[in-house]
């Protein structure tokens, strides 16, 4: 299929490109890495048009600005990385919109940033990698605390996405992984991670005051669609401390849409439509850290969805959630 849209493409600075590092493990595509994050023009471009990617919405490769410790230094490279991104939009308007890269180390400074980059550069959402370390490196705080409040009244405000991407747990507060350290990323980690945020949040009351927050998945859901009914039927014994004045999945089918990033199976992509619905269901690669082709040659061929869907989900989606101007 031709034209369609992804939105959970990865690009770097040069101050975050290291971070990436461990997300390489054994597979010895680390300088390969590198260069594809780090390139916005000729060989990205080429990969896209070469899977039939149209259009694809950029943003920071984890843990990128939510690694960093000193609030003043995120907050400037927020800066200059959404400059960046801005510069490949530009560069190449009918290829690339931006999504921001937000400093919630502190939330207003992260509310004046997405504020910036939505009103001033035309992005069209942000992506935040996950919890937020600062001043201390065992510190992982978590958005759907009291203090953020103000920051999701932004987004609600601003009417755009926000995609929750993974990042690794930090070991201080990861030893149920101790001995088996392949566990901590993409394997199982990353979705055990930030299922739990996602979770959080839809348990801390914030849909109930912002009822137009959009909160974007990727992985066909971090495991959340399989298991959305246990979770729902359990809590009927077991709902102390959860905010929220309906049933947790009320607020999933709501407010979260899920992409097929990094997942390309057909068992858990019929499951997150039967339980998501072809409406919130999107097209995305995950790249570089999934090869473009590997994400469209699975998409192109599966018989999981007709011929309309695959436009619908590819594409027109796409289109809709982010008010692209495409026809």
């Amino acid at each position: 299929m031709k034209g369609k849209i992804a939105f959970e493409e990865l690009l770097s600075v040069e101050e975050t490109v290291i971070n990436a590092k461990a997300f390489a493990g054994d597979s010895g595509r680390w300088d390969e890495f590198t260069l594809e994050l780090l390139d916005v023009d000729e060989k990205r471009l080429a990969f896209m048009d070469k899977t039939g990617i149209e259009f694809a919405l950029l943003s920071l490769n984890a843990p990128g600005l939510q690694a960093i410790l000193d609030t003043e230094e995120a907050i400037e490279l927020a800066r200059k990385a959404n400059n960046h991104i801005a510069g490949a939009v530009t560069r190449h308007p009918g290829r690339y919109a931006g999504l921001a890269a937000l400093p919630m180390q502190d939330p207003a400074a992260a509310s004046a940033e997405l504020e910036r980059c939505v009103n001033e550069l035309g992005f069209k959402g942000a992506l935040v990698n996950g919890f937020t370390q600062k001043n201390e490196p065992d510190t992982a705080i978590y958005y759907d605390i009291p203090e953020y409040r103000d920051f999701w009244a932004t987004v609600s405000d601003l009417d755009v996405p926000f995609y929750l991407h993974p990042r690794m747990q930090i070991p201080a507060q990861a030893r149920n992984y101790e001995g088996h350290p392949w566990l901590m990323s993409a394997p199982w980690g990353f979705a055990v991670e930030t299922s739990i945020h996602a979770l959080r949040l839809c348990g801390s009351g914030v849909f109930d005051d912002f009822s137009n927050l959009k909160i974007i998945l990727g992985h066909l859901g971090e495991n959340i669609p399989f298991a959305l009914w246990r979770v729902d039927a359990r809590m009927r014994f077991s709902r102390r401390g959860y905010r929220g004045k309906r049933p947790l999945g009320h607020y999933f089918r709501e407010h979260f849409h899920i992409t097929t990033s990094g997942n390309f199976n057909d068992p858990a992509f019929r499951c997150t439509l039967d339980v998501l619905g072809k409406d919130r269901v999107y097209f995305s690669a995950d790249y570089p850290f999934e090869r473009m082709e590997d994400a469209a040659d699975w998409y192109d061929a599966t018989s999981v969805i007709t011929d309309q869907e695959r436009v619908q989900i590819g594409r027109t989606n796409a289109i809709e959630l982010f008010k692209l101007d495409l026809d």
